[in-house]
């Protein structure tokens, strides 16, 4: 059947029904329905009427609205806030006698009917507001196709459900309630559910402002809100413009207005003004962050135990998200990003920062702006984050990695100057040498492991760490276990950016995993909170829609030794004057980090720091880094011959910190414990100190001390 007949044998099922009520039971339809409602039971029926969908609002942590997620646009508001001449305009064309009668109105109902046969169509609608917030109720709650095509088949049974339910509902609410209702819930056209919604999207005012002309044209869209969507184009403007003069006329009619009045209004344009739905991910001011916290919620068990009872958590639940973000922190990573990477570039730069001691995020930037537009050389997937929170597949750590080879030493009981002699390659000596987690013998003598700049010599672990000397930490790594190096490294939350499981090879020490800036900065965020690992954490409270708020602590666990962790502290933090990030300097209190450089500086990173906050800085080429390195590469309008963690990264995580953390007070790491960590034990160097090669790369690190990732 078609859509016009379906609607025609409607118009005509509901005038049947009213009049086998109104009309005495004798021969015929009259007879015919009389013994269909005494065998479906003309009586009051409960409507179940679940929450509307409402909108989703996310906010910063200073309460500022920076984000819109829902399935339907709606505001819904209370009666006393839709301006009184939107409820004459809507009750006037829709129902002028609403208030006048019961769940049916059976005199208008006769009228229609009597009009729509006589001209083989629907000339008059015959339903009343009751009965069209019913069908909107039905229409709302239907989750499958067939429940929605339930809810507007065609049939006696259905309109006489739908009789039964505006009973039950006319016994249940006032009719001031109804109306509140029905104007919540109707669609308007333009994507715009209810009328706070409808006035905003149309003429950019509340419901509580709208004038004649603008009231006249909301209550003439709801009879055909796609017919007549205003977003759709010249022809559905016109179809709406001659609606509105219908429903200004009819007041006249009903003298609800002067025909003067009806006159001016109608003279008026359409003055449709399409404000910009907000909401999306791509509107947001954090749109990277946004993305997190979506997928967030649609990915954590916390928020529902089903996919779709996620979806419908997020984006039917009207609440409102209060997140973690910090526009000071978030601002300065932003600018330190710009500041040294252009949008323009191939190569994208992203940063996090993670409060120790919580896990929030307080920031996630990108040289790239979000969105599709591949000119402009936007990013559609979350390039600061793992793919579960909607990111890709990440780029490799490099030498980020060698800080928990560093930390499963200390814990081993190795001291600060305890360490090696080591050449400018290393080989493992057998294929047992390094076995991953199950016990398997993954070493490859036949590979080499060499330094970007010799650095051969005596490494301990502070020397060795600061000028981050590759086959200094495959000789470490051979030692602490490879398997106990990857549990240290998971124990901190590091996974795979892919979601795949982590690839334990011999030269998993050198940052071989793909990782997001999220994940490292939480990592680094552990050891700056003494070793104390929290999740990473987006979301900090939630409000439903009935003001009820539910707060998300931390989720928590200490999981290295806080005096490892000092240690580590102490030794990362001579990465700024005696290792890679000396050219390259502090931020002015204490802080600890690593420059982090893949195999020929296919990507590089830098991780660091304090006892406030911590964060992470990757920078490689989302075509593909391992067929596009940074070699010879123009970044930010200046020239790289090759990019260390030192060269961009660095700077970049530097100017963050120090504008982030502008106003709040330095935090001291905790001393090392120098009974356990001082000095030399069993490795100590030998009496006649190998000379150190002179010399510097250029970028910022000394090649006394090694090259990063060879």
């Amino acid at each position: 059947m078609s859509g016009i007949a379906r609607l025609t044998a409607a118009a005509v099922a509901a005038g049947v029904v009213a009049a086998a009520i109104a009309l005495p039971a004798v021969g015929g339809t009259g007879a015919m329905f009389v013994g269909a409602s005494e065998d479906l039971g003309i009586k009051p029926e409960e409507l179940k009427e679940p929450p509307l969908a409402e909108q989703t609002t996310v906010l910063d942590a200073d309460g500022n609205e920076i984000a819109w997620f829902y399935e339907q646009y709606r505001k819904t508001v209370s009666l006393d806030q839709v301006a009184e001449v939107m409820k004459t305009a809507i009750i006037s064309i829709e129902d002028y006698r609403f208030y006048e009668h019961g769940a049916i109105d059976i005199e208008g109902t006769m009228r229609a009917l009597a009009k729509n046969l006589a001209s083989g169509g629907i000339a008059q609608g015959g339903s009343s507001i009751t009965q069209q917030y019913v069908k909107q109720v039905l229409l709302n709650s239907a989750t499958t196709e067939k429940e929605k095509n339930a809810a507007l088949e065609a049939s006696y049974a259905r309109k006489l459900k739908e009789l039964r339910y505006a009973m039950a509902v006319e016994e249940k609410y006032t009719k001031d309630e109804i109306l509140e209702k029905y104007l919540n819930i109707a669609y308007f056209g333009a994507g715009a559910y209810g009328v706070e919604a409808a006035a905003q999207r149309f003429f950019g005012v509340g419901a509580d402002k709208l004038t004649l002309w603008q009231a006249a044209t909301l209550a003439g869209a709801v009879q055909d809100p796609n017919a007549t969507d205003p977003n759709l184009g010249k022809k559905q403007r016109a179809k709406l413009l001659d609606r509105r003069n219908v429903v200004l006329n009819r007041m006249a009619e009903l003298k609800k207005i002067t025909q003067e009045e009806a006159d001016a209004a109608k003279s008026r344009k359409l003055g449709y003004k399409g404000t910009p739905i907000p909401g999306g991910c791509g509107t947001s001011k954090y749109p990277y962050f946004c993305m997190y916290v979506r997928n967030e919620i649609l990915s954590n068990s916390d928020f529902g135990k089903t996919a779709k009872a996620r979806e419908q958590f997020l984006n039917r639940g009207g609440l409102t998200i209060k997140t973690t973000i910090d526009p000071k922190m978030q601002k300065a990573a932003e600018r330190a990003i710009k500041k040294h990477v252009f949008a323009s570039d191939n190569p994208v730069a992203s940063e996090a920062l993670v409060q120790p001691g919580t896990g929030a995020i307080k920031a996630m930037a990108a040289s790239r702006a979000y969105g599709t537009n591949k000119r402009k050389k936007e990013m559609s997937y979350n390039v600061v984050a793992d793919a579960v929170h909607g990111g890709g597949v990440g780029f490799q750590a490099g030498s980020t990695f060698k800080t928990f080879t560093l930390l499963t030493a200390l814990d081993q009981g190795m001291k600060i100057n305890d360490g090696f002699t080591v050449g400018s390659g290393y080989r493992a000596p057998y294929y047992s040498t390094f076995k991953n987690c199950k016990g398997e013998n993954i070493a490859d003598p036949s590979h080499t492991v060499t330094n970007d700049e010799g650095g051969g010599g005596f490494k301990s672990l502070a020397t060795g760490t600061w000028g981050s000397v590759n086959t200094f930490f495959m000789m470490l790594e051979q030692k602490a276990g490879l398997c106990n190096v990857v549990k240290t490294a998971k124990s901190l939350g590091i996974k795979r950016s892919d979601g795949l499981p982590l690839q334990e090879y011999s030269t998993f020490t050198l940052g071989i995993n793909e990782m997001d800036p999220v994940t490292v900065a939480n990592a680094y965020a552990a050891i700056g909170a003494r070793g104390k690992y929290c999740a990473p954490m987006a979301i900090s409270s939630i409000k439903d829609r009935n003001g009820k708020v539910t707060t998300y602590k931390p989720k928590c666990k200490q999981a290295i030794d806080p005096e490892v962790t000092d240690a580590a502290a102490n030794i990362l933090s001579g990465v700024f004057t005696k290792g890679t990030m000396r050219g390259v300097g502090g931020i002015g209190r204490p802080a600890a980090g690593k420059t982090g450089t893949t195999d020929s500086q296919a990507t590089a990173w830098f991780a660091g720091f304090t006892p406030d906050l911590a964060g992470a800085v990757s920078i490689g080429d989302p075509r593909g880094a391992v067929t596009h390195k940074l070699n010879n590469i123009t970044i930010g309008g200046k020239y790289y011959g090759s990019v260390f963690g030192a060269s961009i990264p660095g700077p970049i995580w530097k100017d963050t910190m120090i504008e982030a953390l502008k106003g709040v007070p330095p935090t001291d790491f905790t001393p090392v414990n120098s009974s356990r960590f001082g000095g030399c034990g069993s490795s100590c160097a030998p009496r006649q100190p190998v000379e150190p090669e002179p010399g510097d790369d250029g970028d910022g690190f000394d090649v006394r001390f090694g090259g990063e990732d060879g």
